[in-house]
């Protein structure tokens, strides 16, 4: 492969932290290319610019994290301002050859636009869906939301290759997108199993208080208070079962107080973010993991990472029934029928009771991981949709036909 400099911007997470992100430039490294990362600054990653593993990060300052439609649109025009600013400074500085953007927002195109001027590659990184982003933020549809189609199509329009996270966004990079089956490639957010080896086996104490453990952003659409409810359904059988919440974001003073106002404060453990070895440490040690995701077209067709990072922990799990949280899961979690906090509740103390269905539970899902979900699985595929990119005559500028999406059926 040839080399190339590539730049990778990113606007909802700091690197090294976004772990996908991280694992992507680190694997384009090994393979030869000089990798720039433009992202924000974060708790933990204040510095402006730092060098980490020959991987050059410029980070820029947000805005405060808001709730509502009009605070998303000032963090990303900001966001889009410093990404712009920086994107030229590189230019003139290291240079670079094709723009990798992850999104949300939809709007970092409007840099690929400018650059592609100069013969500059675009590559579409399609972290999530952001109409359906949207719409399970805010609980309707309007002027904004088709906004955001707009945006996903114009990005999708201006794209040299795209970059999915799984076969529903295939499936949506070929419909509603319009591109050729040859243009999008499956790229799975997979643990490295280098930083994620097989957990040792812990004695089972029956003594012990059971512990439920969740890992993730704490917004909206992540269901937490679906969670406490199923908790108090718990409680209210006098069962003593304790959970650790691990993670930030927008919702969680919300999701704090509401675990007081329900009686839940002396059961639920929120530690805020942790760097990456205690965080493994404290899920190491619950018997069951969760993931209580609101149900919502977002939440049907994603593939959540925390998943697969339970899975790579070999812990069983529970969560609401979804298309690629089965696909990705599959006989390594049980499936509660969405929104139903007691059937969810059933299915936690289903596998509490039960030591010998915990083990074979999560002794699959760290098969899965280690068969077909690790990063190690993706990464030719990630190679594969740079040397596409870079095809001769393969500019997404040129005139061409746009094939419509055609059946595919959804695939591990």
């Amino acid at each position: 492969m040839k080399q190339r400099r590539v730049l990778i911007i990113v606007e909802n997470l700091p690197a090294p932290f976004d772990r996908r992100v991280w694992q992507e430039a680190r694997t384009l490294r090994r393979a030869g290319h000089a990798v720039c990362i433009i992202c924000p600054t974060g708790k933990g990653y204040e510095r402006r610019f730092e060098m980490i593993d020959d991987i050059a990060i410029h980070r820029h300052p947000l805005p405060l994290e808001g709730e509502g439609p009009w605070s998303y649109a000032a963090e990303y025009g900001a966001a889009l301002a410093w990404q712009l600013l920086l994107a030229v400074r590189i230019a003139c500085t290291r240079g670079f050859d094709v723009i990798h953007a992850c999104n949300p927002p939809d709007t970092i195109f409007l840099i690929a636009l400018l650059f592609k001027l100069f013969g500059k590659r675009f590559i579409f990184d399609h972290h999530d869906l952001c109409p359906e982003l949207y719409e399970a933020k805010f609980s309707r549809r309007g002027a904004l939301w088709r906004l955001q189609g707009l945006l996903e199509r114009l990005t999708f329009r201006t794209a040299d290759v795209v970059i999915s996270t799984n076969h529903s966004y295939r499936r949506m990079a070929l419909g509603r997108g319009r591109r050729r089956p040859d243009q999008v490639f499956v790229v799975r957010s997979g643990p490295d199993l280098h930083d994620w080896p097989r957990p040792a086996a812990a004695a089972a104490d029956p003594n012990a208080p059971r512990w439920i453990g969740y890992l993730g952003v704490m917004g909206a659409q992540e269901g937490l208070e679906l969670l406490l409810q199923a908790l108090r359904c718990i409680r209210n059988q006098s069962r003593e079962v304790h959970a650790v919440l691990i993670g930030d974001g927008p919702q969680r003073k919300g999701i704090e107080a509401l675990a007081e106002a329900m009686g839940l404060g002396d059961r639920v453990e929120f530690t805020g973010r942790l760097p990456d070895a205690q965080m493994r440490a404290r899920l190491g040690a619950v018997d069951v993991c969760v993931n209580p995701d609101r149900p919502s077209a977002l939440n049907d067709l994603s593939t959540m990472n925390k998943i697969i990072e339970y899975m790579a922990l070999a812990k069983p799990i529970v969560q609401f029934e979804a298309t690629e949280g089965r696909v990705s899961a599959a006989g390594a979690a049980l499936y509660a029928q969405p929104g139903d906090v007691q059937d969810f509740a059933d299915k936690l103390l289903q596998l509490l009771d039960d030591d010998d269905l915990r083990a074979r539970m999560g002794a699959e899902g760290r098969r899965r991981v280690e068969q077909a979900l690790a990063w190690e699985h993706q990464e030719a595929a990630l190679l594969a949709a740079y040397e596409r990119a870079f095809a001769p005559g393969r500019s997404a500028m040129a005139k061409r036909p746009l094939a419509p999406a055609p059946a595919r059926s959804v695939q591990a």
